[in-house]
């Protein structure tokens, strides 16, 4: 825990120190507006550092979580691209369940593919459907579901000036995996709304909300975040921060308010 914490303080200490360097990139606009779009022609690697609180039994557990989320595109033809979306969590967590339990390790990857249209509606739409896969990667028992799982997912956006919105869904059943597990079938909703300032500072506002079928149970976290496209050297990157609210969550879940930190190293065409 205590080393995810200073990786954490470390990132913060940068942002603020880099937050000052502009990127000189004449497509600069160009590469936030992209970066604002789930399904974009663009190749980067997120890293996205998550704290959340009050978990367990006697809201005594908190985690601290980093997500890996390389986006890469492939060219299919003239008419598609093929859009690779992976998550991979990197899990370090106290008093989950309970107080006295503590684990570190990786989570379940979860691992979406979009076949997307090159050309966007003609009322202005970008979209792209298909497949999203669970995979049980999860090092630790209490860290993965150790289910197998398949299902369908889809995103629409929409880009008009400075604003995007538009919202990503995704739907997963297990179907194998350990038997003496619960069965995965949970639906992903994040609708998603940002601006980007002429300074290439991106306001964005979404919830990444989850309903378990199995229990009836709702995740809601609501996110607010900022950030900032610089260029250090020959890299172009994004950083940037934000708070997270639970405005919902199951018996055992993460209470009350969260913090993000966003690295994404983009690499443009």
């Amino acid at each position: 825990m205590l080393a995810l914490r200073s990786g954490i303080a470390a990132v913060a200490i940068s942002t603020g120190l880099l937050l000052a360097e502009a990127t000189s990139a004449q497509d600069a606009d160009d590469v936030a507006k992209q970066l604002a779009n789930p399904i974009a022609s663009l190749i980067s690697v997120p890293l996205q550092f998550n704290y959340d609180q009050d978990y367990g039994v006697d809201d005594s557990g908190e985690r601290l979580f980093v997500n890996v989320q390389p986006v890469i595109p492939f060219d299919l033809n003239d008419k598609l691209n093929l859009i690779s979306r992976t998550i991979l969590p990197i899990i370090d967590q106290d008093g989950i369940p309970a107080a006295g339990n503590s684990q570190t390790g990786l989570g379940d990857t979860v691992q979406s593919l979009f076949f997307s249209p090159k050309l966007a509606t003609d009322s202005g739409w970008i979209w792209g459907a298909g497949p999203v896969f669970l995979l049980p990667t999860a090092t630790d028992e209490t860290l993965g579901a150790e289910k197998w799982g398949a299902g369908p997912t889809a995103v629409a956006l929409k880009q008009t000036g400075r604003w995007t919105y538009g919202g990503l869904a995704n739907h997963i059943e297990s179907f194998a995996g350990a038997s003496g597990r619960d069965d995965v079938s949970a639906s992903f909703l994040q609708p998603f709304l940002t601006y980007i300032t002429p300074t290439q500072t991106t306001i964005a506002l979404n919830t990444e909300s989850t309903y378990n079928w199995r229990t009836g149970d709702w995740s809601v976290p609501v996110n607010l975040l900022v950030n900032q496209l610089l260029k250090v050297g020959d890299q172009v990157l994004q950083l940037g921060a934000g708070v997270r609210y639970w405005a919902e969550s199951p018996a055992g879940g993460p209470e009350g308010w969260g913090v993000r930190i966003n690295v994404i190293l983009v690499y443009p065409k």
